[in-house]
């Protein structure tokens, strides 16, 4: 059984929109400067920030719930389940966050699933503007059965 396994990211994809407070207004700018690219792809977020994103940019976002009651855990289970391809994640690092430790496991699901996350408003224009926001995407990932398989035989 090989190692790793590819997965593919299609041309058409989801994409996670999540914002601290202090940043929700930077990431409410960032996607009506970039509406014409974000209209071609399935968005969610959680509660507060897919809600305002919305309101704000007439943009379709479907809405998990808010980060401190459980809406990073959400997105990191559809990224586990194959169901977000990148996240543009707008965090605040001067402001102590009640639910840093859902972030920061949000933060390593992306990185075990090897899904581009943009933390800060530069990393996310790098993201949009790559040509790969307009192509299939293929990526290779820990084969999980295997790894599942090779844990058990070891315990």
């Amino acid at each position: 059984m090989e190692e790793k396994i590819t997965l593919t990211i299609g041309k058409q994809k989801n994409i996670a929109l999540i914002a601290h407070d202090g940043k929700k207004p930077t990431l409410i700018q960032w996607c009506e400067d970039n509406k014409e690219i974000l209209k071609k792809h399935f968005l969610c977020g959680t509660g507060t920030t897919a809600r305002m994103i919305s309101d704000k940019t007439g943009l379709p976002v479907r809405g998990y719930n808010s980060g401190p009651l459980g809406g990073d855990q959400q997105i990191g289970a559809k990224v586990v389940e194959g169901r977000i391809d990148l996240i543009i994640f707008f965090s605040d690092p001067l402001t102590a966050q009640p639910h840093d430790p859902d972030v920061k496991a949000l933060t390593r699901i992306a990185q075990v699933y090897d899904i581009p996350i943009a933390l800060n408003k530069a990393s996310a224009d790098f993201m949009i503007k790559s040509e790969f926001m307009n192509e299939s995407y293929d990526h290779d990932v820990i084969n999980f059965q295997k790894n599942i398989a090779d844990r058990a035989n070891t315990l």
